[in-house]
């Protein structure tokens, strides 16, 4: 695993750009550590070396990964979620424990977190639809990111018209909370809901507009009409 692990860090350090560093320093507000290299070229360094892994099975995957999230570094991180995707197929329930902890544990941006939750962990919860009850979990605890993490991971299912009552059940638990991260995170997930959901999502609005961030709120009408959104924000 050693040598997977310095070939992988070789290949992306020989592709670092420190305009592209400093450049992409601008989206975040907290420090994050980045290399500078293209999403584009990251992605292309990650399919390269899991295609040379000598075996890509789940636990030989997940453990590299684990590895890679460890580091803190943003490629490195991009590259460790997308492993875990490409073993979906051998997802088990237990796995929702895996993601819950690399977002407790090595999660500290809004990039990491939405990278492995609209992915990997919104693919296990569609698999296995009972995970949701972990989703309420990870809304009440005390890491911001756990908290993102608990709507984010619903945004595909979302789309797709799935988990309308969980979804307004943990925007529910989320609603009043300072956190900005959070906030998005949720208003997004409704955002998401109101593509398939447009009036129940609306409905819900209305009916919580009056202690809902703006924050929140403005995510959530994004896609509506230009009348929904103007009676949503009592102008």
């Amino acid at each position: 695993m050693e040598k997977i692990l310095h070939s992988i860090r070789a290949e992306l350090l020989s592709n670092a750009n420190e305009k592209d560093r400093i450049s992409g320093q601008r989206f975040f507000k907290e420090e994050v550590k980045l290399l500078g290299i293209k999403t584009a070229v990251v992605t292309a360094i990650g399919k390269k070396h899991f295609n040379n892994l000598p075996d890509k099975s789940k636990p030989f995957v997940f453990q590299i990964c684990d590895e890679l999230l460890k580091s803190g570094v943003m490629e490195e991180c991009f590259i460790a979620c997308e492993w875990s995707y490409f073993v979906h197929k051998e997802y088990v329930p237990e796995d929702i424990e895996v993601f819950g902890k690399w977002v407790n544990t090595y999660v500290n941006n809004w990039a990491v977190c939405d990278t492995l939750c609209n992915h990997s962990a919104g693919e296990l919860v569609e698999m296995y639809p009972r995970l949701i009850k972990r989703l309420r979990k990870w809304a009440g605890a005390p890491n911001r990111w756990m908290k993102r993490a608990s709507a984010v991971t619903l945004i595909i299912p979302a789309r797709k018209g799935l988990f309308l009552n969980d979804i307004f059940e943990i925007a529910g638990i989320l609603l009043m909370d300072k956190d900005d991260m959070v906030q998005k995170g949720y208003g997004w997930m409704l955002k998401a809901a109101s593509q398939a959901h447009q009036n129940e999502v609306f409905d819900f609005v209305m009916k919580h507009r009056s202690v809902m961030p703006r924050t929140a709120l403005r995510y959530a009408i994004e896609k509506m009409p230009a009348e929904m959104k103007k009676e949503a924000m009592g102008r």
